[in-house]
This record gives structure tokens, sequence and C-alpha cells, in this order.
């Protein structure tokens, strides 16, 4: 027997999704095409410019955008960096994913900085796209509006400001603990917490 056989495979459908695909290239753009195609996407919005996209933006709901981040005029960092600066809700709130062939750490910076929920780098396979729109779908991150960001929280994990700063946010914490505002538990408290407790079972009936 394979290893693994016989474990179901997740399966995934966004027949009901909008979703609005970006990609220069009509070839590379007939691929997206097919892949979402796999998902349950039955007719997806397809641009080839970021001008184009932002007229599907204004006069369409979305649920999901994917861009390729090299288009020519207007690139895909400029187009989601407008996207979350506009006043066109719900959309400006929609995930965004962007393509790209080459993600050195400068472009996922780049990608970060201009409110895009996640960068894949390119060849494309299904697997990766599924992975990073369930991922999106579960993060759930919250929303950050500021003078010099809009977009998803960048941070991935919960784990408060950087050691020796202050935080930049109302949600989080001081570095410095309070004084207690209750007595201590006395010693015969603790080792009746720690204390394993024995129960009697209940007589058998006959």
């Amino acid at each position: 027997m394979e290893k693994g056989a016989g474990k179901p495979q997740p399966r995934y459908n966004l027949t009901n999704a909008k979703v609005l695909l970006v990609e220069p290239s009509s070839h590379a753009l007939d691929i997206l095409c097919q892949i979402f195609a796999g998902f349950g996407v039955r007719s997806p919005f397809r641009c080839n410019t970021a001008e184009d996209a932002q007229a599907i933006v204004k006069s369409s709901e979305l649920d999901l955008i994917v861009c390729e981040a090299n288009l020519e005029g207007m690139d895909g960092y400029d187009f989601v960096r407008w996207l979350r600066r506009s006043n066109l809700d719900p959309n400006r709130f929609c995930a965004t994913i962007l393509l790209s062939g080459h993600t050195p750490l400068s472009k996922v910076d780049n990608a970060r900085a201009c409110g895009a929920n996640f960068v894949i780098s390119k060849p494309l396979t299904p697997k990766a796209i599924i992975d990073r729109i369930v991922w999106v779908s579960i993060q759930n991150r919250p929303f950050i509006e500021c003078d010099t960001y809009q977009g998803p929280d960048r941070r991935f994990h919960s784990i408060g400001p950087p050691p020796n700063t202050e935080g930049r946010r109302s949600t989080d914490l001081s570095l410095e603990v309070g004084d207690a505002v209750a007595p201590n538990m006395s010693q015969d408290d603790i080792d009746a917490l720690l204390t394993p407790k024995v129960t009697k079972a209940p007589p058998a009936k006959i």
C-alpha cells in the first residue's frame, strides 16, 4: 500500500467566490484561470493591466484579488496601495495576493508595505495558491489604518512589540508587570490544587 493511501485529501470549492485575476501575459492569464477553474471558479474577472483592474474594483464587489506584481504602467504594488487607500468599501478590505517571478527580500517587504496579504513566487502550482488562500482566510488579520500604512496587520504572530520598545497599537500590552491586586495563595491552597483527586467509584448494581 502506498504511503498515505486512504487518507482523504481536503477539497475546496470557490464556486461562489468573486475573483479578480490580473496578469499581463494572456497565456499566463489563461493558465491562472484554469487553476482557479479547478477550485470551482467559473467566471473570474480577467485583466491585463492595473488600470483595467481598477475599473473592475469600482464596479463589482470582490472576494479575492490575485495580481501579478510586475505590470506595465501602474505595477501591482501601487495597485494594492491604491486599493487599500481607496474609499471603495468593501473591496478595499479584499484579500489580495501578489504574484512575482522574483521574490527577494526587498520585494517581499514591498508587498507587505503596500498592503498585500501575501506574495507567491512563480512558477505557480495549484497547491501553493490554495494553501495561501486558505491561510489568508484562516488568519483573518485585523485591518490597520494609519497615516503611513493601510492593510492587514503585518505581524504574523501576536507576540507584542519588539523588546525595549513601546507598542504602537491599542491592543499591545505594557511590558511592565503591575503589583498584585489580590492576596497570594496560601501554601495549603497551592498543595490542594496540585494534589491528585481520588474519587471512589459508585458501588456496582447487581
